[in-house]
């Protein structure tokens, strides 16, 4: 979190500022803000009351502790708004605006409620409304950059309290009056002091323990600084401090309190830490962990991760993370730290700085990805040739990491992309992550990350003139299209993607965006164009011996076609499907081609060749070991019999399938795997089901 001080035991401190469990100061405002949680919040213009949630603006400069006060209304108000408390952060640590497109998803995520991968700003909004409509929510908006931010994000609920932190007003936003931050008073100022100091040196000089507040002009964030320089120095006085600082109030900076004690804080650290401290201005997000700071200054993990502790025991960083080492650079800090090291490094050492640290995250994730691949002899192998410092345990450790580097980590693309001359080690950043996080959640689980990264991946592409990357990356979000129900949104990406196929003259590419764009054709209805597509896929597909991939094309055919009650059509291609099936020798893929034509079959009106068919669809089903796929056809056949008025046999089928299905159960729920119910296990995407 922003805004927030550690203490000397590493404990983290509130900059408004919490003392133990005691909230420091802010007396006067905390009243302020309870009580515009009580007024009567009309609506201007009507008189009536608001129909949305209402707002509370905290504003104040960084550094002055507005989130740490933002925080502690939260605490004391939370038992009002029983379904919860959610946050979101509308600035990188840069000042950066983050998109309102990625904090309606990031607030959805922590719903539980359904975002789909690549939807729309508005859609992504108006979900988010849905989803807190009829609930009593209280949600921190930190960091807001302008009024368009919080106003996309307010709850349509009179029920709901919004905290809005700014650094100043958010002209058009009704019946918003700003609660903003000055200073701290002295006392307050003087016990934060102390808390890093101890009492010793404030009680024995009291007066310069004042002088020294004032010259923090009691900004929480300067004081933290302050306190942690005096802790570093047991033998100082706190008079030393005051006049150092009043000796040289500028320091050569713009002024403010805060950059005044922190350049005299990195002026005094030793050269190697000192470095560290301004190369963490290019941490990504704002989150360094070892690997990362050991990366970026050339030192080993070791003494990355030493030096980062000893920034936290004097406020330069927060921990941010309890199961992992990782840390948070204030963001009052982050342009102050970028100055710094525009100012001492020079611009080819921070761009090998940034290589570093790509490179090492690079190969972080090709060892998370690769402890997942623990059947791979190559994997194994590849993972024995890497340093131990950069391996995984275990699985779940790797996911662990993944999953707390997360936001780092995609920041780390956009910022690597955003360079522009770094477009290599970005390419190689991307793909490994995608790697990673479809080995550890599945793709479903991470396609939003994941359709952020392909959009990433198609702009390198596009500057660089890659078609065959941008044909990959146009099908891959073509296909998170498809599966969010925006199939003609993908269409359109699987015709740029045969383009760019031609374009690099890639028979992949070109063959996979054809079968795709018939897929979205069958998709949308338009049967005759999706067979035709799928012809010329399967065209090239035969070209280059392709046995298996033809095979599934003939059953892609083979559906379109039964959709419109081509059924001769229908039944050639599932005929040629089960010979290049049984070519192949996948067993599994032809029995499955043989309930379909034994389906197709009993359409056009030959229920006895689709018993025939479906009998040895359940012998081949049976040597692929299918359970589910046996159940089903005994199922058909069941149907079938009934149909031709023979009972008896429909019976023996169905109480065939049914102790089937229930021994998988039993032998699922023993070995604590869900068996998915309900469906025709035999259905191929495409087909119709039966009735």
């Amino acid at each position: 979190m922003t805004d927030q001080a550690v203490d000397t035991d590493g404990a983290r401190l509130s900059q408004g500022v919490t003392v133990g469990d005691r909230f420091l100061g802010r007396t006067r405002e905390l009243k302020e803000l309870r009580a515009d949680i009580e007024r009567a919040g009309l609506d201007t213009l009507s008189g009536r009351k608001a129909p949305r949630a209402r707002v509370l603006l905290i504003a104040g400069r960084p550094g002055s502790g507005r989130t740490a006060l933002g925080e502690e209304l939260v605490r004391q108000v939370a038992d009002r708004y029983p379904d919860g408390v959610l946050r979101a952060r509308l600035s990188e640590t840069d000042g950066t605006r983050v998109p309102v497109e990625r904090s309606a998803r990031e607030l959805l995520d922590a719903l539980a409620a359904p975002a789909p991968a690549g939807a729309a700003e508005d859609d992504l909004v108006e979900a988010l409304r849905a989803a807190l409509a009829g609930r009593r929510i209280l949600l921190l908006l930190d960091d807001a950059v302008d009024a368009e931010q919080v106003d996309a994000l307010l709850p349509d609920s009179p029920d709901c309290l919004v905290v809005a932190v700014s650094e100043g007003p958010l002209t058009g936003i009704s019946d918003v009056r700003p609660c903003t931050l000055g200073g701290l008073d002295t006392k307050s100022a003087v016990e934060l002091l102390s808390r890093s100091t101890g009492s010793v040196r404030i009680t024995v000089d009291p007066r310069a323990a004042e002088a020294l507040a004032e010259q923090c002009q009691g900004q929480p964030a300067a004081l933290v600084l302050a306190g942690g320089w005096l802790a570093a120095r047991p033998k100082a006085a706190v008079a030393d401090l005051a006049r150092q600082l009043h000796a040289d109030p500028d320091n050569g900076t713009a002024g403010t309190a805060v950059s005044r004690v922190l350049h005299l804080v990195h002026a005094e650290l030793p050269a190697p830490a000192a470095r560290i401290l301004r190369l963490l201005s290019l941490a990504p997000a704002g989150l360094v962990d070892p690997h990362t700071a050991s990366a970026l200054a050339g030192c080993s993990v070791g003494s990355a991760r030493s030096t980062l502790d000893d920034f936290v025991s004097v406020g330069l960083l927060h921990p941010a993370g309890a199961s992992l080492p990782q840390y948070e650079v204030p963001c009052c800090l982050h342009p102050l730290l970028r100055g710094l090291a525009e100012t001492h490094e020079r611009p080819g050492e921070l761009q090998l700085a940034r290589a570093r640290m790509l490179e090492r995250t690079v190969r972080l994730l090709q060892s998370c990805r690769a402890i997942t691949e623990t059947d791979s002899p190559q994997a194994r192998e590849r993972l024995l040739g890497t340093p131990r410092s950069l391996r995984f345990a275990t699985p779940r450790d790797a996911a662990d990491w993944l999953r707390a580097r997360r936001p780092a980590l995609l920041a780390s693309a956009r910022l690597a992309v955003a360079d522009g001359t770094l477009d290599t080690l970005a390419r190689r950043l991307m793909s490994q992550l995608v790697r990673a996080m479809v080995a550890h959640f599945g793709t479903q689980a991470a396609a939003s990350d994941l359709y952020g990264i392909h959009h990433l991946v198609l702009d390198v592409a596009e500057r660089r003139e890659l078609p065959r990357e941008k044909a990959a990356a146009l099908l891959n979000l073509g296909d998170l299209d498809a599966r969010s129900g925006r199939t003609a949104d993908a269409l359109a990406r699987y015709r740029a993607a045969l383009d760019a196929g031609r374009a690099a003259n890639d028979p992949y590419a070109t063959g996979r965006a054809m079968e795709s764009v018939g897929g979205a054709h069958l998709e949308l209805g338009d049967f005759d164009r999706a067979a035709d597509w799928f012809g010329r896929a399967l065209a090239e597909r035969l070209a280059r011996e392709e046995r298996a991939d033809a095979a599934r094309l003939y059953g892609r055919i083979a559906a379109a076609h039964t959709y419109v009650g081509r059924y001769g059509e229908a039944l050639r291609n599932w005929r040629a499907a089960i010979a290049g099936y049984r070519k192949s020798g996948d067993v599994a893929a032809q029995a499955r081609a043989l309930s379909e034509l034994a389906r197709v079959q009993e359409y056009a009106g030959r229920p006895e060749e689709s018993l025939r068919t479906c009998r040895e669809a359940v012998e081949w089903a049976r040597r692929a070991e299918d359970t589910r796929l046996q159940a089903a056809l005994h199922l058909r056949l069941a149907d079938t019999f009934e149909r031709l008025g023979d009972p008896a046999s429909a019976a023996l089928h169905r109480e065939t399938a049914e102790r089937m299905l229930q021994e998988e159960a039993e032998a699922s729920q023993a070995s604590g795997i869900g068996l998915e119910q309900g469906g025709d296990a035999c259905e191929i995407r495409g087909v119709p089901a039966e009735g």
